[in-house]
C-alpha cells in the first residue's frame, strides 16, 4: 500500500469520526483533502469512501442524520441533505 493510499484511508477514518461527533465542517475538509490526494496521485477512491460521501457538497454521509437511504427497483438510493442523489445497484 502506497503512502497516498494510507493517507486516504486515514482521512476517511477522520472524516467518519468527525461526522459522527457532529463536526460536519471538519468532516467536509477531510473529504476534500482525501479527494485531492487521490487526484494528485491518480488513484481511485475506495468504494467505502465513495458510498459515504456526497459528490456535490463533499459531506460525509451518516444515514439517518444527514442522509436518507432507500431501496428502489434493484438500487440503493442515497439522498444527501443538499438534495444530491446517488444510486448503487444491489
Amino acid at each position: 500500500m502506497s503512502v497516498a493510499e494510507e493517507r486516504i484511508e486515514r482521512l476517511h477514518e477522520l472524516a467518519r469520526q468527525a461526522a459522527r461527533e457532529g463536526d460536519d465542517d471538519l468532516a467536509r475538509r477531510y473529504v476534500r483533502r482525501a479527494r485531492r490526494v487521490a487526484e494528485r496521485n491518480r488513484l481511485s477512491l475506495p468504494k467505502r469512501f465513495k458510498r459515504f460521501t456526497c459528490d456535490a457538497c463533499d459531506a460525509y454521509l451518516v444515514p439517518g442524520r444527514n442522509a436518507r437511504v432507500r431501496t428502489q427497483d434493484g438500487h440503493v438510493v442515497v439522498t444527501c441533505d443538499c438534495g444530491e442523489q446517488a444510486r448503487f445497484p444491489y
